[in-house]
């Protein structure tokens, strides 16, 4: 069975997000990918008080210096297509006050016949923290932990009522409710995270990080898994952050879903022996405009589909 394929949205300054969002959706949709998806970075601080991932010294790609919020994006996706889903890899939850985020998860999922994907995650970014958190950065984790639970309250049955840190529900109806049960899947990489995506989430978010690592962390995910007493399967879909360039990467040191189209559906055959339900193909940084994000997720999803992917 082939795996299924998704397409990044265009979020960034390149594009006009009013006309290039829905008709990137629709042709994405036609060409055959199964799912749409958006990224969340709410600044781009200037100087920058911490490296990228908060890894010092690292520098923030300057695509991030213009990204359209998700939820808006989203929104504009599901009302120009019928089948494709609509996933965010990630929303930083603790930038959303919980009751809010439920409310517009379920709207949105209503209102598209039960297509959304809640892919939730912390985040890394101390100035995002300052400007729109919920919570402090140390209390990232909690606030996560009330999401998650605020959204499975809202979404079932009436009456809904929480009574939590952040989040305080009296008794009361809360509509509409989504289509279907939302799945909730999460970006983990530490044990905690690990562990809290066991208990309480659908599935996993992960980052094309080298396919020998990624085995291994899957294999770990399962192993907890199983040690946890979970039943239900984990649903997997891996986000491969593509550097497109037109001609072949020649480098020694190439990195994972760097190079021309055939380099890149190589990647994908590789990712995809792993076994992972869904890949997640993020083309937007480097097209220049809409036209050639379209044409470049054509050829993507026909070569990909041609070797078998």
């Amino acid at each position: 069975m082939a795996t299924r394929l998704g397409l990044g949205l265009p979020q960034m300054r390149q594009y006009d997000i009013g006309k290039d969002v829905p008709e990137v959706a629709r042709t994405a949709e036609q060409i055959g990918y199964d799912s749409l998806w958006v990224f969340e970075r709410a600044l781009f601080p200037e100087p920058a008080t911490q490296g990228l991932y908060g890894i010092e010294g690292l520098p923030w790609p300057d695509e991030y210096r213009h990204v359209a919020d998700p939820l808006v994006t989203l929104t504009l996706a599901a009302a120009a297509t019928e089948r494709a889903r609509l996933g965010s890899s990630v929303l930083v939850a603790p930038l959303h006050v919980p009751f809010q985020l439920a409310k517009a998860l379920a709207s949105l999922d209503a209102a598209s016949g039960g297509r959304v994907i809640a892919g939730l995650g912390t985040g890394w970014s101390h100035d995002e923290y300052a400007a729109a958190s919920v919570r402090p950065f140390e209390e990232r984790g909690q606030v996560l932990d009330e999401v998650i639970e605020v959204c499975r309250a809202v979404w079932g049955a009436d009456p809904v009522s929480y009574d939590g840190r952040i989040t305080k529900i009296a008794p009361a109806e809360v509509g509409p409710k989504p289509a279907r049960p939302i799945p909730i899947l999460l970006a983990a990489a530490t044990k905690k995270a690990q562990r809290r995506l066991v208990d309480h989430a659908d599935g996993w978010l992960p980052v094309a990080m080298g396919v020998d690592q990624l085995a291994a962390q899957w294999r770990e995910l399962q192993d907890l898994a199983a040690e946890r007493g979970r039943e239900e399967p984990l649903q997997t879909v891996l986000r491969a952050n593509a550097v497109w360039t037109p001609k072949a990467y020649d480098g020694a040191n190439r990195q994972p879903f760097q190079g021309d189209v055939t380099q890149i559906v190589e990647d994908l055959a590789a990712y995809a022996e792993l076994g992972l339900d869904e890949i997640l193909i993020e083309l937007q940084a480097t097209p220049r405009d809409a036209q050639q994000l379209k044409d470049l997720a054509t050829e993507v999803y026909e070569e990909a589909r041609a070797a078998g992917v």
